[in-house]
């Protein structure tokens, strides 16, 4: 269920570099959701992390935002709770 509609005011980060784990750099947007991956499993999971990473977004209330990924390999649960935690962060005043 999406939530209302918020906003990116401040450059947030979530999560580290390690292995199995993704980190999420989330800034605001210019009018859409922007994605860029660098992922160890890129060519076969690529779009699918995307996908991922777009639908939490929205989920959460964000329809314009910057992010960029850097993922070692990490399951959707992750994915979704570092994308979650940086909106957290990148919403707050």
């Amino acid at each position: 269920m999406a939530k209302g509609k918020l906003e990116i005011k401040k450059m947030a980060t979530a999560g580290s570099v390690e292995s199995n784990d993704i980190l999420i750099m989330i800034s605001q947007g210019e009018g859409d959701i922007e994605i860029e991956l660098e992922s160890v499993v890129e060519k076969q999971f690529g779009e699918d992390i995307k996908n991922v990473i777009r639908e939490t977004l929205i989920e959460e209330g964000i329809t314009d935002a910057k992010v960029i990924a850097k993922d070692k390999g990490a399951l959707d649960f992750t994915i979704k709770a570092r994308v979650r935690a940086c909106v957290q962060r990148g919403v707050e005043a």
